[in-house]
């Protein structure tokens, strides 16, 4: 996935395509730490930490609300999965963060999410926080212009993060990872670590904002 990705025609230029590589390279090694504590802001104006959804499973997507084809696919995926879940659903919280806060206003946001979920966490903050939140997550993403337009899109690696419930990366679902594939992980996932167990006893340094 990786190697197609980078070797596509509208593929970043060198520079960015080394970043996009060593990246891409940390989050597959298993050597550096993936993801962390971050605090953005919800369409209401709130500060909304990953500590706040400590005891719950997290889904984290990293998108925009007018990606043509990935990131439909992949929210209304996760959706599915929290709905196959049925009652052990509630234990999981699904969070979208966009990458063009330029575009994706609070009123967009809040549509957008919930029509995949009405659970959907949508956050959005400032391009440097959210840029530091997908470099955490090994996220690469840039903006693409459109020959002869004024709009662009957004080159962005796409995956969804699992992380447990105590707010620490667990594992990642590719691109088009079928719903029943993404519900037989999570109910693992769920069983493996009682919610009071994990309120009770999870790392506080890695799940507190910075």
């Amino acid at each position: 996935l990786a190697a197609a990705w980078l070797a596509r025609r509208d593929a970043p230029p060198p520079e960015r395509r080394a970043d996009a590589a060593r990246l891409m390279n940390e989050l597959m090694s298993g050597k550096v730490p993936v993801g962390g504590p971050f605090a953005l802001t919800d369409p209401q104006g709130r500060r909304v930490a990953l500590a706040d959804f400590r005891g719950k499973l997290v889904l984290l997507y990293f998108g925009y609300a007018t990606c043509p084809d990935v990131c439909p696919t992949d929210l209304a995926i996760i959706g599915q999965a929290l709905r196959d879940l049925g009652a052990s659903g509630d234990e999981v919280q699904p969070v979208f963060v966009t990458l063009d806060p330029e575009r994706d206003t609070p009123a967009v946001l809040r549509e957008y999410a919930a029509a995949f979920h009405p659970r959907f966490a949508a956050l959005t903050g400032t391009e440097a926080e959210i840029r530091r939140v997908a470099t955490d997550f090994k996220v690469f993403y840039e903006k693409v212009a459109l020959p002869g337009k004024t709009t662009y899109l957004i080159d962005h690696t796409a995956y969804t993060f699992l992380l447990d419930r105590a707010g620490r990366f667990v594992s990642l679902f590719p691109p088009g990872t079928p719903p029943e594939r993404m519900v037989t992980l999570l109910r693992e996932q769920l069983a493996a670590t009682p919610a009071a167990a994990a309120a009770g006893n999870g790392d506080q340094r890695a799940a507190s904002p910075r």
